[in-house]
C-alpha cells in the first residue's frame, strides 16, 4: 500500500511538472518566430542606444521617451549609467533627440531608472510628466513639470505608497491622479522569480490620488502596459504572460468594471492611444524568454499590434511591424502621429518610421 502512494504521489508529481511546462512554454510563447512585416520607410532614432522602455506624444508633436531602464533579469546595454528623459520633435524633417535636463534640488540624478510615463495637460496648458523610477530596485512615481522653452524637466514631488510597490506603467488622469500597473506581487527578488515562474496571478492595478488609493483591479499574471480611452471612458490593461488586452469601464468614483478582453499569440506590453482615431498600438514580444534569458546570437524579435474598434464585437487587429531582432530587439510601445511611427525598445534602439 505504501508502495501504490508513493507510486501515486510520483505520479502527481510528473502530471503537475509537465502540465507546468506547458502551461510555461505558452505563456513565455517559448518556441514562437513570426513572419517580418516591415514598413518601407524606417530608421533608428538617432541618440537612442539603451532602450526606449515608453514614449508619450503631445498633441504638438513633441515626444518623451524613457530610457535606460535597469529591470531584473532583463539586459542592459547601459548598467552603469542612470536613465534620462529624451525629448523628439515630430514636426522636423529628421527628427533626432535631446536629453531633458532635470531640475530639483532633492532629486537623485544617480540613482534615475525610468520605466513606464505618461503625461497630463492642465487647464492652463501646464505640462506634467508622471514617471515610473526604480531607483536601487525600489519604485516611486515622479512628478514632473515640463518647461518646454529650457528644455527641462522641474522636479515637482516624489509619490510612495505600500500599494505601489512593483509599478511598471501608468496612465495620468490628473497632475497627482493615476491609474498604475503592479506587475508583482512580491517585492523580494526570490519570491519574485517564483511568481513570475509558477504564474501565481496576483499582480494588480491601483488608482492613486493624494486623498485615495485603491485596488481598482487585480488578478494578473503580470499586469503592464496601461491607457484610456480618448473620451476617458475606458481604461485598457495589458495582461503581459496571458497574452490579453483587458477593457474596462470608468467610473466616477475612479473604480473599474470590466467589459471585454482580447486574447492575442504574443506578449503585450506598453499600450498607446490614438487621440484622433481611438486606435490603440500595442509594443509586443514575439517569444518572452528570449527577453528574459538574452542571447546576442539569438536576440529577442520585436512585434507592433494596431487595434481598430476595441470596443466592437469584431475588432481589427493588424500586425504593423514584425521581425525576429536582426533589426530591433524587445519592443514595448509604439506609438503614432501624423502618420508617423515611433517604436520603442526596453534596451536596444529605437525606430523611426513614415506610415
Amino acid at each position: 500500500m505504501a508502495k501504490l502512494l508513493v507510486l501515486t504521489l510520483a505520479g502527481l508529481a510528473v502530471a503537475l511538472f509537465k502540465g507546468h511546462q506547458s502551461s510555461y512554454q505558452t505563456r513565455f510563447a517559448v518556441s514562437r518566430e513570426v513572419t517580418p512585416v516591415e514598413p518601407p520607410n524606417c530608421n533608428f532614432i538617432k541618440g537612442v542606444e539603451s532602450g526606449a522602455e515608453d514614449l508619450e506624444i503631445l498633441p504638438n508633436g513633441l515626444a518623451f521617451l524613457s530610457t535606460g531602464l535597469k529591470y531584473p533579469g532583463i539586459k542592459s546595454f547601459a548598467p552603469d549609467n542612470p536613465g534620462k528623459i529624451l525629448l523628439m520633435n515630430l514636426n522636423e524633417e529628421d527628427p533626432a533627440v535631446s536629453e531633458l535636463q532635470i531640475r530639483g534640488s532633492k532629486f537623485d540624478l544617480s540613482s534615475f531608472n525610468p520605466h513606464g510615463i505618461s503625461t497630463f495637460t492642465d487647464e492652463d496648458n501646464t505640462v506634467y510628466l508622471l514617471v515610473v523610477n526604480h531607483p536601487n530596485f525600489k519604485t516611486t512615481v515622479e512628478l514632473f513639470k515640463f518647461q518646454e522653452g529650457e528644455k527641462s524637466l522641474l522636479h515637482l514631488k516624489t509619490i510612495r505608497h505600500e500599494l505601489l510597490p512593483n509599478v511598471n506603467d501608468i496612465v495620468a488622469v490628473g497632475p497627482e491622479h493615476f491609474y498604475a500597473t503592479n506587475d508583482h506581487f512580491f517585492t523580494d527578488s526570490y519570491l519574485r522569480s517564483w511568481e513570475l515562474y509558477l504564474g501565481l496571478a496576483w499582480s494588480y492595478v491601483v488608482f492613486y490620488s493624494p486623498d485615495k488609493v485603491q485596488v481598482v483591479a487585480e488578478g494578473f499574471d503580470f499586469a503592464n502596459g496601461i491607457s484610456i480611452s480618448p473620451d476617458s471612458k475606458y481604461v485598457y490593461i495589458a495582461e503581459f504572460l496571458a497574452h490579453k488586452i483587458h477593457v474596462y469601464e470608468k467610473h466616477a468614483n475612479w473604480t473599474l468594471t470590466p467589459l471585454k478582453s482580447l486574447a492575442f499569440d504574443t506578449l503585450v506590453d506598453n499600450l498607446s492611444v490614438d487621440p484622433a482615431t481611438g486606435d490603440i498600438w500595442v509594443g509586443c514580444h514575439p517569444n518572452g524568454v528570449k527577453i528574459f534569458s538574452y542571447d546576442p546570437e539569438n536576440p529577442p524579435g520585436s512585434e507592433v499590434l494596431r487595434i481598430q474598434n476595441i470596443l466592437t464585437e469584431e475588432p481589427k487587429v493588424t500586425v504593423v511591424y514584425a521581425e525576429n531582432g536582426t533589426v530591433l530587439q524587445g519592443s514595448t510601445v509604439a506609438s503614432v502621429y501624423k502618420g508617423k511611427l515611433l517604436i520603442g525598445t526596453v534596451f536596444h534602439k529605437a525606430l523611426y518610421c513614415e506610415l
